[in-house]
């Protein structure tokens, strides 16, 4: 794949509204929609406040907004290591098939080592075959022993009292 006309750069606060229209597109493509209820002050809190809570890497072709990496750094007790997550990987239709999708893990690897991490880690839905097939043409291993659990909203307030 031809990834020349494509550049990343680390997203800044500007991009925020860019950032949000990214997380709603993958959220459509992913039958999620409604779930989403961030909103540009959320993200320029979380992701640009006093304690980023992530990072965000934007890929671009030419001036137009192509795609986008968000991740953070998780913990791997057992190695001793940081991490990374990938909590969002995101190529517009348009703009797949092109190698950006690979560009941007390709990217957060190159993160990954440089930062002593132990592991590139992600989720990915059971039905999104396309991704699954992606992600194993890299070389990436489903983690088929696991399960995730999740507390969200009155559970979470509950467990939290």
């Amino acid at each position: 794949m031809d990834t020349s006309t494509a550049h990343l750069r680390s997203a800044t606060i500007d991009d925020v509204p860019l950032i949000l229209q990214f997380i709603r597109e993958l959220a459509e493509y992913e039958r999620m929609l409604d779930d989403v209820v961030a909103t540009e002050e959320m993200l320029r809190e979380t992701l640009f406040g006093p304690r980023p809570a992530a990072e965000v890497i934007l890929c671009h072709e030419g001036e137009v907004p192509a795609g986008f990496a968000l991740f953070f750094h998780n913990y791997s007790t057992f190695r001793g290591r940081p991490g990374i997550y990938l909590e969002d990987l995101y190529v517009r239709p348009a703009f797949r098939g092109r190698g950006y999708g690979k560009l941007l893990l390709a990217t957060l690897a190159q993160l990954a080592v440089e930062r002593n991490c132990a592991r590139l880690e992600w989720a990915v839905l059971d039905w999104n075959t396309p991704s699954i097939n992606f992600y194993k043409s890299l070389g990436a291993l489903p983690m088929e022993e696991w399960t995730v659990y999740r507390l969200t909203g009155e559970a979470l307030n509950k467990l939290a009292v």
